[in-house]
């Protein structure tokens, strides 16, 4: 909770911080890279800095916790903390990292209010940092114990011992260790990171969902090659997809994630698009794995069905539980589907069963239609759990 002193100076400063929230990220971006140019080229995706995604998701998430230490000062923003506390984890940052962070956000401010920011307004923001991050490093302190590691120490060398190709632009990778080290324990939904080497010496790191279920000889991730479009291409997509063969060695991390299958009985709507059908899978094979029967309903979008990675096992693990049913959507079936629907996913149609759980993975436009007509169907919101890749613009609507 914000201090007495803070909340009003908090709420009318909130209006002025929240109009120049872009500007001040932007800012906090080019001092923090200038003091360190490391975090540029081995830990922040350059292509979301390039983008704007990063600075749009860092105003959104600051933005959206002041605003609920304000107005639901007795709750903590559980779900974004999670959200962020994982993604944070399966990089590996570290508590010393966020003074650094406090240091360059904090003079982006001063910089960009000028006189606004008097000492007591100062104050009663860096209280807004420091709630934050101190809910965060507590989170993140959680997990690394939870994995029994010290905190940051989630890097792991892991050995391709097999190369599959899921689709034209999409290659899994099952993956081992590299030492004697066993494997650890993941729940379906869950994610690792993936660092890489790429042709200028930086090492980038991006996050790819276990495609497959716990307990199988290797762990499965699924890269989709991202093609530019008139953008920059994917850096480590495009660089795994070309290079990444088997006996190669990766750098990854250890499994994260807070979109994590719930082990209970009740019926499950599991919603993908695109290469968000990754955790759905894990989360399908671990189902038929443990001979589920509770009713699963699943749905897909995709371009075409060529697009559709690991299409046929899809509708292998869909056929391996009692009560399932599988609906597809494609932009342009052809002759290859002709169970499928033509278009945009609609779930109109779809008999929604009392005390229905979700999961949803894909493009966060298809994610929020989704969302929108199942919270407009009545399914309570809670009950609505999501992943995205990439920085979260998402956070400050949910």
């Amino acid at each position: 909770m914000l201090s007495e002193q803070s909340v009003p100076v908090v709420r009318a400063t909130l209006p002025a911080v929240g109009a120049a929230i872009g500007d001040i990220a932007d800012l906090f971006y080019r001092k923090l890279f200038d003091a360190h140019p490391e975090l540029l080229r081995d830990l922040f995706n350059r292509g979301n800095q390039a983008n704007g995604e990063q600075q749009r998701a860092l105003a959104g998430s600051v933005a959206a916790f002041a605003g609920l230490l304000l107005e639901n000062p007795d709750e903590r923003a559980d779900v974004m903390l999670s959200r962020i506390s994982h993604k944070h984890a399966s990089l590996g940052i570290t508590s010393d990292q966020y003074t650094i962070v406090h240091q360059h956000l904090m003079a982006a401010v001063v910089e960009v209010l000028g006189d606004a920011v008097t000492p007591e307004v100062a104050r009663a923001w860096d209280e807004v940092y420091w709630l934050m991050a101190n809910a965060l490093i507590a989170l993140e302190a959680r997990l690394y114990a939870a994995k029994g590691v010290a905190d940051g120490d989630v890097w792991r060398r892991m050995e391709i011992l097999d190369r599959v190709e899921e689709s034209a632009d999409a290659v899994s990778l099952v993956l081992g260790p590299a030492d004697d080290r066993p494997l650890v324990p993941f729940q379906p939904g869950q994610y690792v990171s993936v660092q890489v080497e790429l042709p200028d010496g930086a090492r980038q790191i991006r996050q790819y969902s276990l495609s497959a279920a716990p307990g199988r000889p290797g762990w499965r991730v699924t890269v989709k090659r991202v093609r530019g479009d008139g953008q920059p291409a994917g850096e480590v997509s495009s660089w795994l997809y070309a290079n990444a063969r088997k006996g190669d060695v990766l750098s990854v991390s250890l499994p994260a994630g807070d979109l994590a299958l719930a082990e209970h009985d009740g019926p499950l709507l599991l919603a993908s698009a695109g290469i968000g059908v990754t955790p759905i899978l894990s989360m399908l094979d671990h189902l038929a794995a443990a001979g589920a029967t509770r009713p699963v309903t699943v749905v897909h979008a995709d371009r075409t069905p060529d697009d559709h990675a690991h299409r046929q096992e899809q509708l292998d693990l869909v056929r391996a539980l009692p009560d399932a049913r599988l609906h597809l959507w494609y932009e342009e079936p052809g002759d290859e589907a002709p169970e499928a629907s033509t278009g945009r996913a609609d779930l109109t149609g779809l008999d929604l069963l009392e005390d229905l759980t979700v999961y949803l993975c894909g493009p966060v436009p298809f994610m929020r239609a989704v969302r929108g007509d199942l919270l407009r169907r009545g399914v309570p919101a809670e009950a609505v759990h999501y992943e995205v890749f990439g920085p979260d613009l998402w956070l400050g609507r949910q």
